[in-house]
């Protein structure tokens, strides 16, 4: 199965790692079609393969295995040079948010609960496979752009046109990641998105924000808007996909959410140049601050006031307009006029009076924005 793994154009290749020959079959039969695969049926026969043959694209892994399991193998694969970067998708019958947080503390990148949903397990394997293949033009771009920056203008503006494609196809993969784990998105992200530009335009004439919100800083905002709960894929499913409301044990977990996508952004930034993955330090600030208030009562740091990053303050404001007009397990949809006194209500405690401001000096093309993105099922009418 494992055959021509260095041939140009080669379909990625998935290893599955699993002891018990039925789920080996199910995995097969599922991604055969659309995929290179290899198997292994232990954990030290998985090892075997990795140093033998071609490097696997992600890697399918049990949990309960005889001998070498499931967590000892992909500790042991992320302390191999040659090996750490593989993606590696835990298969597991364990159902507790702790066995999850052991696996994603090991370098885990996502869960398989069984039995296996096929249209979610296909969906997670895509995911991740398009987030290796950013990662990997980012990282081919940095090793390059030294030596580009001495060719022509030409080239280097050609090379700048990579990067940008580059961020894009990192903001969908990660996107999307958040919306397979999160049952309610729907069009939240879509919203949201344009929301901020809307409140950005509106607040660039400000003196107080004409030098943070030039037309460049704008338009990535917009890009980076639909990061702003990337957190979200670190909350177990248990309680992330919950379908009624939380204990306050399990709103603590979700409240580390913000703080988990700050990480995460800021892990993916490290020491890149502004030019090349400054877009996500950008969304670090939306992903980390979106829940802070600027009367500094909310999460996770208790910023206030101007200590709230610009971005995070206009975040905070599109997302809650957004929950606020569409029906939650925990509330109803409220129409369009409740969710403006509400947020009228929240002016210098809750929101920067300048963003509440912005919002309801542009309160018409808000609605026109929830219109066209609207899910019908899920938003009040008017």
């Amino acid at each position: 199965m494992d055959r021509d793994a260095s041939r140009p154009g080669a379909r990625p290749l998935l290893l599955i790692v699993d002891d018990e020959p039925v789920n080996i079959k199910v995995l097969v039969d599922l991604f055969e079609a659309d995929y290179r695969l290899a198997v292994a049926k232990s954990g030290h026969q998985a090892l075997s393969r990795l140093r033998l043959g071609p490097p696997p694209d992600l890697i399918l892994l049990d949990v309960m295995m005889p001998g070498m399991d499931g967590h000892t193998l992909c500790r042991t694969l992320k302390g191999m040079p040659d090996h750490a970067a593989i993606p590696v998708i835990f298969i597991t019958a364990l159902g507790e948010p702790e066995d999850e947080t052991e696996g994603l503390a090991l370098g885990a990148v996502d869960f398989l609960r069984k039995p296996i949903s096929p249209a979610v397990a296909m969906a997670r394997v895509r995911t991740h496979l398009d987030l290796t293949r950013a990662r990997r033009i980012l990282e081919d771009y940095n090793r390059t752009l030294q030596a580009e920056v001495r060719q022509r203008t030409d080239e280097l503006m050609a090379r700048t046109r990579e990067v940008v494609q580059a961020q894009d196809v990192t903001i969908r993969a990660l996107a999307s990641l958040a919306e397979t784990r999160d049952n309610e998105t729907g069009n939240h992200i879509r919203r949201t998105q344009h929301y901020v530009r809307l409140l950005a335009e509106a607040m660039a004439n400000h003196p107080r924000f004409a030098a943070a919100l030039d037309p460049d800083t704008i338009e990535l905002l917009f890009k980076s808007a639909p990061l702003h709960d990337i957190g979200k894929v670190g909350i177990p499913d248990a309680i992330l996909l919950k379908p009624g409301r939380l204990t306050d044990d399990e709103m603590a977990v979700m409240k580390t959410h913000a703080e988990l996508g700050r990480q995460a952004l800021l892990a993916a930034a490290g020491d890149a140049p502004a030019d090349s993955l400054g877009f996500l330090r950008l969304a670090c600030d939306i992903a980390g601050g979106h829940h802070e208030k600027w009367d500094g009562s909310g999460y996770p740091r208790g910023l206030a006031g101007e200590d709230i990053p610009v971005a995070a303050r206009i975040m905070a404001l599109a997302d809650v307009y957004d929950a606020l007009i569409c029906k939650r397990v925990y509330k109803p949809a409220f129409p369009h006029a409740k969710a403006m006194e509400i947020i009228r209500d929240g002016r210098g405690t809750h929101f920067d009076p300048a963003v509440v401001d912005a919002l309801v000096a542009r309160e018409d093309d808000v609605r026109a924005i929830a219109a066209r993105f609207a899910d019908p099922d899920d938003m009040a009418a008017e």
